[in-house]
């Protein structure tokens, strides 16, 4: 697929915008600008019922079965490193909606001491050697169950972004706020598609991708293909 089907490209340039009087930094340089897609979000009142239903049931049973796992795992990334096991974040949910993640620390404690930093991924030298493993094998993101649970996440749908980097993507995309018009989710269609090695220009599609098209049959491919993903440890959320 070609990540720039959707778009208008023109060159030009634009300055780094500041997040709360700090730099905001991405691990690509900007190339030229794109226009996304507005969508215009068809009504599926059935969808959306048995979606919440599954999150529900799917997030309590998982954390149920892996409270256990979950509690090894916050002791050890407690004692391998200086700082917490978790930590939560401030993201942008359904409409802009301000929501808290909380996921297992998988990076050093000042890793944004320079400014707001976009991942860059397995090479990103913030991460801590726990971290790396808990991030290949997704298990960083299991705190986001009890997000799932009370309705700020959904199992499937676009990873919810901070304010401070939609206001730095909107400088180039316009229009990466589209995204924001379903209910961000633990993993996506991005997220099976490349992840971290996408950058936001290629990520949008998909995200676009996924609100047009998004029923149950696709959120269950998604899940599946996530599965796929992780036991081959291939690409990075």
């Amino acid at each position: 697929m070609n990540c720039t089907d959707n778009y208008q490209t023109l060159q030009q340039n634009s300055d780094t915008t500041a997040c709360t009087q700090q730099a905001v930094i991405l691990p690509c340089e900007k190339e030229g600008e794109y226009f996304v897609e507005k969508v215009t979000l068809e009504k599926k009142p059935l969808y959306d019922f048995l979606k919440r239903a599954f999150d529900i049931i799917a997030s309590g049973l998982a954390m149920i079965l892996l409270a256990l796992p979950l509690l090894v795992v916050a002791i050890v990334v407690k004692c391998t490193s200086p700082g917490t096991a978790l930590y939560s974040q401030d993201r942008l949910g359904l409409n802009g909606k301000k929501i808290r993640i909380i996921k297992f620390r998988s990076m050093v404690m000042d890793a944004e001491k320079n400014g707001a930093q976009w991942s860059n991924g397995e090479n990103d030298s913030r991460i801590t050697p726990v971290g790396s493993f808990l991030r290949k094998y997704r298990i960083d993101e299991l705190p986001q169950l009890w997000c799932i649970f009370k309705g700020d996440l959904s199992i499937v749908g676009p990873r919810p972004e901070r304010e401070c980097f939609y206001n730095e993507f909107e400088t180039y995309v316009h229009g990466f706020s589209e995204r924001m018009k379903v209910k961000p989710g633990l993993t996506g269609l991005a997220q099976i598609n490349g992840g971290y090695n996408l950058k936001p220009e290629e990520k949008i599609v998909y995200d676009v991708e996924y609100i047009k098209n998004r029923s149950m049959l696709l959120d269950l491919k998604i899940i599946f293909k996530t599965v796929g993903v992780v036991l081959k440890k291939d690409g990075a959320k």
